[in-house]
């Protein structure tokens, strides 16, 4: 076996535990307020977000060909650069994950892509025009519109409902967040589950096992689509429970009824930057929803502190990991393959 094939292999490999661990973790979020308020036991919870996990991941491949050939040219990217491009995303998920620091995995591994590829072959191989299109401009307007909608799809309900009891209200919106929190497992995996696709679809490219390096002509093999979906649903069904009942504090926090607005709300803004081929941050739109949701009732009702921590991560993912990736890539390029 050659070591290119050896590359390969850690390339993918490394790119599917990315995967597992954004569906082990991100996913399981999606479900928390159906398991807090007993709609669904975690098993169920798990088996039906895992379920509509996989469907989301099936419903297109915009997004992936946007990681793949949107924002970089494809020409350009060697198996190296991917797998430090992998590493440096990985690294940062860590950092964060340390210190408790809210932080996007898909900004990380646009960031680490970015970074090592501009190591490899300077700043000509950045599509600038896409980035700003499809990464920059959304990473800021993608949290804005989060709290937009949330707060306004929760003044919409309350209209609608200021005159019905709260007990009663909740206890039937407990049935409806089925709804809303499957919608938001379909949203993440029509989005996060793509990034993974276009990175592993590069490394084959990279690897001469396929031949598709233009935007036009950048098509995401069926295997490949299957793959990450099986990979993030198994990541849901193996590890979700836990999260449930002990990251989903933001969520499950909430009444069903703001759980509902807040998840609708975030869903249908990730639903629609697939279809159009933007990767976002499902973290930050659902945690803008929450506090969009919030602030009807009373602006101090939300934890403005957390926003801090979420907006520094929100600035500084994607420079720190091309900081990162670009190192690794020059310790390689300068000390290893010299």
């Amino acid at each position: 076996m050659t070591i290119s094939i050896v590359l390969l292999i850690l390339v993918v490999v490394g790119a599917l535990v990315f995967e597992y661990i954004n569906g082990f973790h991100d996913a399981a979020n999606a479900i928390a307020t159906v398991v807090s308020t007993k709609v669904l036991t975690p098993r169920q919870a798990v088996i039906y977000g895992a379920s509509l996990e996989f469907g989301g991941a099936l419903m297109g491949t915009h997004v992936a060909k946007t990681i793949g050939a949107g924002i970089i040219h494809a020409d350009t990217i060697t198996l190296h650069v991917i797998f430090c491009a992998l590493l440096g995303a990985i690294i940062w998920n860590l950092i964060t994950w340390y210190f408790g620091l809210p932080s996007s995995s898909s900004h990380a591994l646009i960031g680490g892509l970015l970074g090592a590829s501009i190591v490899n072959a300077g700043f000509s191989c950045v599509i600038f025009p896409k980035l700003m299109e499809k990464v920059i401009e959304p990473m800021f307007l993608a949290p804005l519109i989060g709290f937009g909608v949330g707060f306004v799809v929760m003044a919409i309900l309350l209209r609608m409902f200021y005159k019905a009891n709260p007990d009663k209200l909740n206890r039937r919106f407990r049935r409806v967040q089925i709804f809303s929190a499957g919608l938001m497992a379909l949203s993440h995996g029509s989005n996060d589950a793509q990034k993974t696709m276009g990175i592993i679809t590069l490394a084959l490219v990279a690897g001469g096992v396929i031949h598709n390096s233009t935007p036009e002509h950048f098509e995401i093999p069926v295997y490949v689509i299957l793959a990450c979906a099986t990979v993030m649903s198994l990541g849901v069904m193996s590890g979700g429970w836990k999260i449930i009942r002990t990251m989903g504090s933001k969520i499950i926090k909430l009444k069903p009824i703001n759980g509902f607005a807040a998840e609708t709300s975030a869903a249908s803004i990730i639903l629609l930057a697939s279809h159009f081929g933007v990767p976002l941050s499902t973290t930050h739109v659902i945690s803008t929803a929450i506090m969009g949701v919030g602030t009807t009732f009373k602006a101090h009702a939300v934890k403005w502190g957390v926003i801090g921590n979420i907006v520094c991560a929100w600035v500084l993912t994607i420079p720190v990991c091309m900081l990162i990736s670009g190192s690794l890539y020059a310790i390689y390029k300068y000390f290893i393959a010299a």
